[in-house]
């Protein structure tokens, strides 16, 4: 070497000299090599796992509280749920199964019967119906009468009732024999926008207003709900958001992002994940310039159309329309997992810890565990929304949980029931707001229902001056809170047991209770105040008000039992 070093030629010169002499074929193995390792971990295969394994697949890990029945006498009987997931040989990665379900998926071929329902606020929402068996009647649905399941499915974001998933479930349950309708979302399945309100992911009006009319339409008819990935976002915020007073008999939640706020961070993190995201982008957009018309006036237009990311579009066109002041405040209110704890419908949760869209970071693991109705399935693998099982990948495997789960709950003693008196009219106010999709909120802090019926239920015009605010999500959670106050107003006003009595006993009460009313007014428009802007418990409030108000009760209390008290000493 320093013989060859010393006759003129330098290192490098040899280093490239030995090269040369390399055969190329290894050149091109060694590439080989390096080029499969990096498609393993970018595509986060898990072949030589599943090998290793003896293709035996992944375990199904279940989260449940210790004593909840729900798991022991439903969820213990599904043997899908006590066994292992294989994803397909040749799509063993969550990227491969996510794009092979978007590309194509199998779907099984059915025809769907549409029907338009139009919401309170004239949007029209497509409800697409699959019925088990011949059990229409003259307007093409399901009888009144009829005691078969009826199931509810609602997709993610920018599906609709054509997409691969979706149909694989619809029929799956359909086989079962099973009524089942898809319930599309707003300006999605080929109908327009017919309003000035768009969904988003927090927007659960419009299932509400869905299952309501099922339940009231199909009183008989036992109700269930499925969503998927955005669409289980919106169902289990709708769970938690209703509580106890609640129609649906069971739910299942598939590939929810549970966290938007986390899902936000997680999916701009990688390069795989912005890929993911800059699709979602444009599919986005692609809704968006189905309805440009409206967006272009309601939204920021040329925001929309430069947005690369779901938060760009989410600030452009969400936050605008549905006025958040923020797209993290966007995200935190409308994330489920702030709903969980209230959830109290039997509920199965499916995700995917390799999800490439939904993080499991978001996963709320200890709500889940605390809540007896919950039970929570996650799998190594699977994707987002597939779970391809199979050589041919024609089944989805959260598909034949989701419908072994929902057998056995209906199968069971332990369907939730609404309570019939869930729901009692305490005035004509409340049945108002009830009807109608607009709430006027006075100076004072009461509150007027405004109904296109012209006059008020009580016989005077309707005051259409005041500004008319737009029922939302939170509106619709507060309106309960806000009659519940109004009822307690009422009773603290009203007048006790009337009795026989002077004209001067009864002017001086007339005084001590204009008196009264003047000191409780101010308390009352505080009250009705921080409802409407806090959005606190009433009950809460009512405390506070009794505290804050005691000194002057309790004086005008003591004034009163002296004079009458002094007046019999006197007479003895």
């Amino acid at each position: 070497m320093s013989e060859a070093v010393a006759g003129g030629e330098s290192a490098v010169e040899l280093l490239l000299r030995a090269a040369a002499m390399v055969p190329a074929e290894r050149y091109a193995l060694a590439a080989i090599i390096v080029v499969s390792v990096f498609l393993y971990c970018f595509l986060e295969l898990h072949v030589i796992g599943d090998i290793l394994r003896g293709f035996r697949g992944g375990r199904v890990e279940l989260t449940f509280h210790p004593t909840s029945e729900i798991y022991h006498c439903v969820a213990s009987k599904c043997r899908s749920l006590h066994g292992r997931y294989l994803a397909t040989p040749w799509l063993a990665s969550p990227h491969l199964q996510t794009l092979f379900l978007g590309i194509y998926g199998m779907p099984p071929s059915f025809t769907y019967k549409r029907q338009l329902y139009t919401v309170r606020d004239g949007g029209t929402i497509a409800l697409d119906w699959l019925l088990a068996s011949d059990l229409e009647v003259a307007d093409g649905f399901i009888s009144k009468d009829a005691s078969t399941p009826l199931v509810v499915v609602v997709p993610g974001l920018t599906s609709d009732s054509a997409a691969a998933y979706a149909k694989h479930l619809v029929y799956s349950m359909a086989s079962k024999g099973w009524n089942v309708v898809v319930c599309n979302h707003r300006g999605l399945g080929g109908v327009s926008i017919t309003s000035d309100c768009f969904y988003n992911g927090g927007w659960t009006e419009d299932v509400r207003e869905v299952i309501k009319y099922l339940h009231d339409r199909y009183p008989k008819t036992p109700l269930f709900c499925i969503g998927t990935s955005i669409g289980a976002n919106i169902v289990v915020k709708y769970l938690g958001e209703e509580g106890e007073n609640i129609p649906v008999a069971g739910a299942v939640s598939i590939c929810s992002p549970w966290d938007l706020l986390i899902g936000d961070r997680f999916i701009s993190r990688k390069l795989v994940q912005r890929i993911y995201d800059k699709a979602l982008a444009i599919g986005l957009k692609g809704y968006a310039k189905l309805h440009q018309p409206i967006l272009a006036r309601l939204a920021n237009w040329e925001g929309i159309k430069k947005s690369r990311s779901i938060r760009e579009f989410d600030h452009h066109a969400t936050c605008v329309i549905a006025r958040y002041e923020t797209v993290d405040t966007y995200y935190r209110g409308c994330s489920s997992a702030s709903y969980v704890g209230n959830v109290s419908v039997p509920l199965l949760c499916i995700n995917a810890l390799d999800d490439p869209l939904c993080t499991r970071e978001a996963i709320p693991w200890d709500e889940c565990r605390a809540n007896k109705n919950i039970v929570l399935a996650t799998t190594p693998n699977g994707g987002h929304l597939a779970f391809f099982q199979g050589l041919t990948a024609r089944r989805l495997w959260w598909v034949g949980a989701t419908s072994e789960f929902l057998s056995a709950l209906h199968d069971s003693s332990y369907m939730h029931r609404q309570k019939a008196n869930a729901h009692v009219l305490h005035s004509s106010l409340e049945s108002s707001i009830d009807k109608s999709p607009y709430v006027n909120l006075m100076e004072d802090g009461m509150v007027a229902a405004v109904t296109k019926d012209g006059p008020g239920s009580d016989g005077s015009p309707s005051n259409h001056a005041v500004d008319e605010e737009q029922l939302s999500n939170e509106v619709g959670g507060r309106r309960q809170n806000v009659v519940s106050a109004l009822n307690h107003n009422e009773k603290a006003s009203g007048v006790g047991n009337e009795s026989p009595a002077g004209p001067t006993k009864q002017q001086g009460d007339d005084i001590y209770g204009n008196k009264l009313h003047e000191i409780i007014a101010p308390v009352k428009r505080s009250i009705n105040q921080l409802t409407r802007y806090q959005g606190r418990s009433v009950w809460l409030l009512a405390y506070i008000a009794f505290v804050t108000s005691w000194p002057f009760l309790g004086s005008l209390a003591f004034i009163t039992f002296r004079k009458k008290f002094r007046n019999p000493l006197r007479a003895k």
